[in-house]
Protein backbone atom coordinates (compact mmCIF):
# COMPACT_ATOMS: atom_id res chain seq x y z
CA UNK A 1 0.00 0.00 0.00
CA UNK A 2 1.46 3.83 -1.09
CA UNK A 3 0.09 6.34 0.56
CA UNK A 4 1.34 10.02 -0.14
CA UNK A 5 -0.46 13.03 0.64
CA UNK A 6 0.59 16.83 1.21
CA UNK A 7 -2.25 17.32 4.10
CA UNK A 8 -2.04 14.31 6.40
CA UNK A 9 -4.03 15.55 9.52
CA UNK A 10 -4.77 14.07 12.77
CA UNK A 11 -7.86 13.08 14.03
CA UNK A 12 -10.71 10.26 13.20
CA UNK A 13 -9.70 9.59 9.83
CA UNK A 14 -6.11 9.50 10.33
CA UNK A 15 -6.34 7.27 13.19
CA UNK A 16 -8.41 4.83 11.22
CA UNK A 17 -5.68 5.01 8.54
CA UNK A 18 -3.22 4.09 11.28
CA UNK A 19 -5.62 0.84 12.38
CA UNK A 20 -5.80 -0.18 9.10
CA UNK A 21 -2.26 0.06 8.40
CA UNK A 22 -1.32 -1.88 11.55
CA UNK A 23 -3.69 -4.42 10.77
CA UNK A 24 -2.25 -4.94 6.92
CA UNK A 25 1.56 -4.93 8.14
CA UNK A 26 0.16 -7.78 10.70
CA UNK A 27 -1.13 -9.57 7.52
CA UNK A 28 2.18 -9.27 5.62
CA UNK A 29 1.51 -6.29 3.61
CA UNK A 30 3.98 -3.66 2.93
CA UNK A 31 3.12 -0.32 3.92
CA UNK A 32 4.55 3.14 2.80
CA UNK A 33 3.72 6.71 3.59
CA UNK A 34 5.25 9.80 2.25
CA UNK A 35 3.76 13.53 3.59
CA UNK A 36 4.91 16.85 2.89
CA UNK A 37 6.91 18.55 5.71
CA UNK A 38 4.88 21.73 5.30
CA UNK A 39 1.52 20.76 4.15
CA UNK A 40 1.37 18.19 6.87
CA UNK A 41 3.42 20.47 9.59
CA UNK A 42 0.89 19.28 12.62
CA UNK A 43 1.48 15.76 12.01
CA UNK A 44 2.80 14.75 16.02
CA UNK A 45 5.52 12.80 16.49
CA UNK A 46 3.71 10.61 18.43
CA UNK A 47 1.37 9.68 15.70
CA UNK A 48 4.60 9.09 13.70
CA UNK A 49 6.00 6.91 16.06
CA UNK A 50 3.33 4.66 16.24
CA UNK A 51 3.37 4.66 12.54
CA UNK A 52 6.95 3.45 12.44
CA UNK A 53 7.12 0.92 15.10
CA UNK A 54 3.95 -0.61 13.49
CA UNK A 55 6.27 -1.28 10.37
CA UNK A 56 5.33 0.95 8.58
CA UNK A 57 7.75 3.23 6.24
CA UNK A 58 7.16 6.58 6.90
CA UNK A 59 9.10 9.91 4.68
CA UNK A 60 8.61 13.20 5.00
CA UNK A 61 9.18 15.24 1.56
CA UNK A 62 11.99 17.97 1.31
CA UNK A 63 12.28 18.39 5.56
CA UNK A 64 12.70 22.62 6.37
CA UNK A 65 16.31 22.93 6.38
CA UNK A 66 18.07 26.30 7.59
CA UNK A 67 20.68 25.99 5.20
CA UNK A 68 18.28 25.46 2.35
CA UNK A 69 15.02 27.91 2.69
CA UNK A 70 14.16 28.60 -0.39
CA UNK A 71 14.48 24.54 -1.68
CA UNK A 72 12.99 23.25 1.31
CA UNK A 73 10.45 25.75 1.73
CA UNK A 74 8.99 26.40 -1.37
CA UNK A 75 9.11 23.39 -3.16
CA UNK A 76 5.63 21.30 -2.44
CA UNK A 77 4.43 17.75 -2.75
CA UNK A 78 1.10 18.40 -3.48
CA UNK A 79 0.33 15.24 -4.66
CA UNK A 80 -2.82 12.83 -3.12
CA UNK A 81 -1.62 9.34 -3.83
CA UNK A 82 -3.16 6.20 -2.75
CA UNK A 83 -2.09 2.72 -4.46
CA UNK A 84 -2.63 -0.63 -3.73
CA UNK A 85 -0.76 -3.85 -5.13
CA UNK A 86 -0.20 -1.62 -8.13
CA UNK A 87 -3.88 -2.47 -9.49
CA UNK A 88 -6.31 0.21 -7.41
CA UNK A 89 -5.39 3.60 -6.96
CA UNK A 90 -6.94 7.17 -5.43
CA UNK A 91 -6.28 10.13 -6.75
CA UNK A 92 -7.52 13.52 -6.92
CA UNK A 93 -7.90 16.58 -4.48
CA UNK A 94 -9.13 15.31 -0.79
CA UNK A 95 -6.30 14.92 1.96
CA UNK A 96 -6.01 13.14 4.84
CA UNK A 97 -8.36 15.52 7.27
CA UNK A 98 -11.33 15.63 9.33
CA UNK A 99 -12.31 18.55 7.23
CA UNK A 100 -14.04 16.12 4.90
CA UNK A 101 -16.13 14.36 8.18
CA UNK A 102 -16.91 17.08 10.27
CA UNK A 103 -16.52 19.98 8.09
CA UNK A 104 -14.32 23.46 9.51
CA UNK A 105 -15.89 25.92 12.21
CA UNK A 106 -14.90 28.59 10.01
CA UNK A 107 -15.52 27.19 6.16
CA UNK A 108 -18.28 24.32 6.79
CA UNK A 109 -17.71 20.95 5.10
CA UNK A 110 -15.06 20.76 2.51
CA UNK A 111 -16.79 19.37 -1.27
CA UNK A 112 -13.98 17.74 -3.38
CA UNK A 113 -13.90 14.66 -6.08
CA UNK A 114 -11.89 12.07 -6.15
CA UNK A 115 -10.69 9.13 -8.59
CA UNK A 116 -10.52 5.44 -8.35
CA UNK A 117 -8.51 3.95 -10.66
CA UNK A 118 -8.15 0.47 -11.51
CA UNK A 119 -5.96 -1.07 -14.26
CA UNK A 120 -2.53 -0.07 -16.59
CA UNK A 121 -3.17 3.87 -14.84
CA UNK A 122 -3.07 2.67 -11.46
CA UNK A 123 0.30 1.27 -12.35
CA UNK A 124 1.36 4.29 -13.82
CA UNK A 125 0.49 6.45 -10.74
CA UNK A 126 2.29 3.62 -8.67
CA UNK A 127 5.45 4.61 -11.13
CA UNK A 128 5.32 7.96 -9.80
CA UNK A 129 5.65 7.20 -5.92
CA UNK A 130 8.34 5.07 -6.57
CA UNK A 131 10.20 7.88 -7.95
CA UNK A 132 9.22 10.26 -5.56
CA UNK A 133 9.83 7.21 -3.21
CA UNK A 134 13.22 7.38 -4.23
CA UNK A 135 13.66 10.88 -3.74
CA UNK A 136 12.78 11.09 -0.29
CA UNK A 137 14.42 7.62 0.86
CA UNK A 138 17.41 7.52 -1.54
CA UNK A 139 16.51 4.12 -2.19
CA UNK A 140 14.84 2.39 -5.57
CA UNK A 141 11.60 0.14 -5.09
CA UNK A 142 11.95 -2.91 -6.99
CA UNK A 143 8.53 -3.61 -7.88
CA UNK A 144 7.16 -4.84 -11.43
CA UNK A 145 4.37 -4.78 -13.80
CA UNK A 146 1.81 -6.20 -11.82
CA UNK A 147 -0.21 -8.47 -14.02
CA UNK A 148 -3.27 -6.53 -15.26
CA UNK A 149 -3.97 -6.01 -19.34
CA UNK A 150 -2.67 -3.23 -20.89
CA UNK A 151 -6.57 -2.06 -21.09
CA UNK A 152 -8.72 -2.92 -18.41
CA UNK A 153 -11.52 -1.00 -18.92
CA UNK A 154 -13.47 1.36 -21.73
CA UNK A 155 -11.72 4.30 -20.39
CA UNK A 156 -8.69 5.77 -21.64
CA UNK A 157 -6.48 7.73 -19.16
CA UNK A 158 -3.43 9.59 -19.23
CA UNK A 159 -1.41 10.64 -15.77
CA UNK A 160 0.18 13.80 -16.01
CA UNK A 161 2.76 14.28 -13.43
CA UNK A 162 4.94 17.75 -13.27
CA UNK A 163 7.34 19.18 -11.00
CA UNK A 164 9.98 22.29 -10.57
CA UNK A 165 12.44 20.25 -12.25
CA UNK A 166 10.52 19.48 -15.75
CA UNK A 167 11.78 20.96 -18.78
CA UNK A 168 8.26 22.70 -19.06
CA UNK A 169 5.25 23.17 -17.09
CA UNK A 170 3.63 20.46 -17.94
CA UNK A 171 0.40 21.69 -16.13
CA UNK A 172 0.46 24.96 -17.76
CA UNK A 173 0.41 23.14 -20.71
CA UNK A 174 -2.27 20.84 -19.92
CA UNK A 175 -5.01 23.71 -19.12
CA UNK A 176 -3.85 25.80 -21.89
CA UNK A 177 -4.27 22.91 -24.35
CA UNK A 178 -8.15 21.99 -22.88
CA UNK A 179 -8.99 25.40 -22.64
CA UNK A 180 -7.95 26.15 -26.23
CA UNK A 181 -9.41 23.07 -27.07
CA UNK A 182 -12.71 23.97 -26.32
CA UNK A 183 -15.49 24.38 -29.41
CA UNK A 184 -18.78 23.93 -26.93
CA UNK A 185 -17.68 24.37 -23.46
CA UNK A 186 -15.30 24.65 -20.92
CA UNK A 187 -15.93 24.04 -17.12
CA UNK A 188 -13.06 24.66 -14.79
CA UNK A 189 -13.89 23.82 -11.45
CA UNK A 190 -11.13 25.17 -8.97
CA UNK A 191 -10.82 26.99 -5.69
CA UNK A 192 -7.48 28.76 -6.61
CA UNK A 193 -7.41 30.42 -10.32
CA UNK A 194 -4.65 33.03 -10.55
CA UNK A 195 -4.02 32.56 -14.11
CA UNK A 196 -0.66 33.37 -15.89
CA UNK A 197 -0.94 35.26 -18.84
CA UNK A 198 -0.89 32.85 -21.32
CA UNK A 199 -4.05 31.18 -19.29
CA UNK A 200 -5.73 34.46 -18.95
CA UNK A 201 -5.56 34.95 -22.97
CA UNK A 202 -6.73 31.49 -23.75
CA UNK A 203 -10.05 31.79 -21.39
CA UNK A 204 -10.93 35.02 -22.79
CA UNK A 205 -10.40 34.25 -26.83
CA UNK A 206 -12.09 31.18 -25.87
CA UNK A 207 -15.02 33.32 -24.17
CA UNK A 208 -14.89 35.91 -26.87
CA UNK A 209 -15.34 33.28 -29.56
CA UNK A 210 -18.84 32.10 -28.53
CA UNK A 211 -17.58 29.38 -26.24
CA UNK A 212 -19.45 28.50 -23.04
CA UNK A 213 -16.39 29.22 -20.53
CA UNK A 214 -17.98 28.90 -16.49
CA UNK A 215 -15.67 28.95 -13.80
CA UNK A 216 -16.91 27.26 -10.54
CA UNK A 217 -15.49 28.62 -7.61
CA UNK A 218 -16.18 28.18 -3.64
CA UNK A 219 -17.84 31.44 -1.92
CA UNK A 220 -15.50 30.72 0.83
CA UNK A 221 -11.94 30.79 0.63
CA UNK A 222 -8.93 29.24 4.00
CA UNK A 223 -7.35 32.24 2.60
CA UNK A 224 -8.35 36.02 2.62
CA UNK A 225 -5.41 37.36 0.63
CA UNK A 226 -5.65 34.42 -1.70
CA UNK A 227 -9.33 35.34 -2.08
CA UNK A 228 -8.90 38.86 -3.06
CA UNK A 229 -5.95 37.78 -5.54
CA UNK A 230 -8.36 35.56 -7.20
CA UNK A 231 -11.42 38.16 -7.53
CA UNK A 232 -9.02 40.50 -8.76
CA UNK A 233 -9.52 38.54 -12.37
CA UNK A 234 -13.36 38.62 -11.91
CA UNK A 235 -14.28 41.75 -13.69
CA UNK A 236 -12.06 41.61 -16.68
CA UNK A 237 -13.33 37.79 -16.62
CA UNK A 238 -16.94 38.91 -16.77
CA UNK A 239 -16.47 41.74 -19.61
CA UNK A 240 -15.06 38.64 -21.81
CA UNK A 241 -18.04 37.03 -21.39
CA UNK A 242 -16.62 34.23 -19.05
CA UNK A 243 -18.99 33.24 -16.71
CA UNK A 244 -18.74 33.20 -13.07
CA UNK A 245 -20.49 31.14 -10.25
CA UNK A 246 -19.53 30.92 -6.18
CA UNK A 247 -20.79 27.73 -4.43
CA UNK A 248 -21.94 28.52 -0.97
CA UNK A 249 -22.07 25.09 0.71
CA UNK A 250 -19.29 25.16 2.45
CA UNK A 251 -15.66 24.93 0.57
CA UNK A 252 -15.42 23.53 -2.37
CA UNK A 253 -11.84 22.56 -2.92
CA UNK A 254 -12.32 20.05 -6.21
CA UNK A 255 -9.77 20.81 -8.97
CA UNK A 256 -11.64 20.02 -12.55
CA UNK A 257 -12.06 21.15 -16.14
CA UNK A 258 -14.18 19.26 -18.35
CA UNK A 259 -14.72 20.27 -22.34
CA UNK A 260 -17.28 19.27 -24.65
CA UNK A 261 -18.25 16.23 -22.92
CA UNK A 262 -15.04 14.71 -24.83
CA UNK A 263 -12.06 15.06 -22.28
CA UNK A 264 -11.55 16.21 -18.46
CA UNK A 265 -9.14 16.17 -16.05
CA UNK A 266 -9.42 15.66 -12.45
CA UNK A 267 -6.38 16.07 -10.18
CA UNK A 268 -4.34 18.15 -7.53
CA UNK A 269 -2.85 20.92 -9.71
CA UNK A 270 -4.36 24.40 -9.18
CA UNK A 271 -5.10 26.69 -12.03
CA UNK A 272 -1.78 29.20 -10.43
CA UNK A 273 1.92 29.59 -11.26
CA UNK A 274 2.74 27.91 -7.54
CA UNK A 275 0.73 24.65 -9.03
CA UNK A 276 2.46 25.15 -12.52
CA UNK A 277 6.30 26.15 -11.62
CA UNK A 278 6.58 25.14 -7.38
CA UNK A 279 4.58 22.06 -6.36
CA UNK A 280 4.84 18.54 -7.45
CA UNK A 281 1.20 17.94 -8.68
CA UNK A 282 -0.44 14.50 -10.65
CA UNK A 283 -4.02 14.70 -13.20
CA UNK A 284 -5.56 12.24 -14.33
CA UNK A 285 -6.71 13.25 -17.85
CA UNK A 286 -9.71 11.19 -19.16
CA UNK A 287 -10.41 10.75 -22.88
CA UNK A 288 -14.23 9.66 -22.08
CA UNK A 289 -17.28 10.76 -23.12
CA UNK A 290 -19.20 8.95 -20.55
CA UNK A 291 -17.01 10.70 -17.61
CA UNK A 292 -16.82 14.16 -18.94
CA UNK A 293 -20.67 14.16 -19.65
CA UNK A 294 -21.22 13.36 -15.89
CA UNK A 295 -18.63 15.95 -14.64
CA UNK A 296 -20.35 18.43 -16.31
CA UNK A 297 -23.66 17.31 -15.39
CA UNK A 298 -22.18 17.38 -11.52
CA UNK A 299 -20.80 21.03 -12.63
CA UNK A 300 -24.20 22.12 -13.79
CA UNK A 301 -26.24 20.71 -10.85
CA UNK A 302 -23.40 22.62 -8.35
CA UNK A 303 -24.07 26.05 -10.74
CA UNK A 304 -27.81 25.47 -10.15
CA UNK A 305 -27.04 26.34 -6.31
CA UNK A 306 -24.44 29.11 -6.80
CA UNK A 307 -24.60 32.51 -6.68
CA UNK A 308 -23.70 33.50 -10.62
CA UNK A 309 -21.91 36.97 -10.62
CA UNK A 310 -23.11 39.87 -13.07
CA UNK A 311 -20.68 42.26 -14.68
CA UNK A 312 -22.47 45.35 -14.09
CA UNK A 313 -22.80 44.38 -10.23
CA UNK A 314 -19.86 43.23 -9.91
CA UNK A 315 -17.59 46.41 -11.62
CA UNK A 316 -19.82 48.96 -9.14
CA UNK A 317 -17.74 47.62 -5.92
CA UNK A 318 -16.69 49.67 -3.37
CA UNK A 319 -13.18 51.39 -4.25
CA UNK A 320 -11.93 49.46 -1.37
CA UNK A 321 -11.88 46.28 -2.28
CA UNK A 322 -10.42 47.36 -5.90
CA UNK A 323 -7.93 48.84 -4.00
CA UNK A 324 -7.04 45.51 -1.69
CA UNK A 325 -7.88 42.99 -4.67
CA UNK A 326 -4.42 45.30 -6.43
CA UNK A 327 -2.74 44.95 -3.53
CA UNK A 328 -3.32 41.15 -3.22
CA UNK A 329 -2.65 40.78 -7.20
CA UNK A 330 1.19 42.10 -6.62
CA UNK A 331 2.32 39.42 -4.44
CA UNK A 332 0.42 36.94 -6.36
CA UNK A 333 3.32 35.07 -7.98
CA UNK A 334 3.89 33.89 -4.04
CA UNK A 335 1.15 32.87 -3.43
Amino acid sequence: IHVQYYIFEEGELADRLLKLFKQKEAEGVEVRLIYDSIGSLSLSRGYLNQLKEAGIEVYNFLPYRFGRFLTSLNYRNHRKIIVVDGKIAFTGGINISDKYLKGDDTLGMWHDMHLMIRGSAAHHLNTVFINDWELVSGNQLQIGLPSVPDFTGKTRMQILASGPNDDFSLMEKLYFTLINSARKHVYITNPYIIPNHALLTALHTAALSGVDVRLLLSSKSDSVIVKLCVQSYFQRFLHSGVRIFLYPEGFLHSKIITVDDRVCTIGTANVDDRSFQHNYEVNAVLFDEETASRLREYFERDCNKSLELNYRDFSQRPWTNRLAEGAARLISPLL
